[in-house]
């Protein structure tokens, strides 16, 4: 979603200027009031001459847009979060290719119907990654086919013997860079890299 302006605000009896960023699971506040609104949470959400109004959580929210942005800002909160399949990219006829497994419905249900066998016929390479094992898998498909985006699917949280920091720290190493991120579901998360003689103008 990616909406960002800096705005004058009001939580509750808190006041100050802060950054607000629209992100496709939560509205964050950043500055002299810091808060965290998942989008599934806010409600009531209507623009009063310039200003977004909303509730969230108890809280009473104005945030001071001018008056096309507020309304912009509205529509937007009112869309639907993107699925995972579309976060991925695999919702406009994509395919992919999948190196290893978890065991989670959401992911099993974003990948079901849109994976292939073949590098050649696929958009983008996916590896669950429990342990070195599969991130070295899957970088040697990759040699083969380096066309491809490159997904990182992994446990998140603390206590993670093979995780975000070393997955990046593999790849960044081996010529990729992080490009997006997202949640995957309650327990796993996802990273895409390409190659940084890729093309920018990717579309995320």
């Amino acid at each position: 979603m990616g909406r960002e302006a800096l705005v004058h605000a009001e939580v509750g009896d808190e006041t100050g200027e802060v950054r607000a960023l629209l992100e496709s699971a939560e509205l964050i506040l950043r500055g002299a009031i810091r808060r965290r609104f998942p989008r599934s949470s806010i409600k009531s959400v209507t623009v009063k001459s310039d200003t977004l109004c909303f509730t969230c959580a108890g809280e009473s929210v104005r945030l001071h847009l001018a008056r096309r942005a507020a309304e912009a800002w509205r529509k937007a909160i009112a869309l639907p979060p993107p699925g995972l399949r579309a976060k991925l990219g695999l919702d406009k006829g994509a395919r992919a290719l999948l190196v290893g497994s978890f065991d989670d419905d959401v992911l099993a249900n974003a990948l079901k119907g849109v994976l292939v066998k073949d590098g050649l016929d696929a958009a983008m390479l996916i590896v669950c990654v429990r342990g070195p094992r599969d991130l070295a898998a899957a970088q040697a498909i990759h040699a083969v086919h380096p066309g491809l985006s490159l997904w990182t699917i992994h446990p998140k949280g603390r206590g993670v013997a093979f995780g975000e920091r070393e997955i990046r720290t593999v790849l960044r190493a081996a010529g990729f860079r992080d490009t997006k991120s997202c949640a995957v579901s309650s327990l796993l998360t996802a990273t895409r890299y390409n190659f940084k003689s890729e093309s920018p103008g990717e579309p995320a």
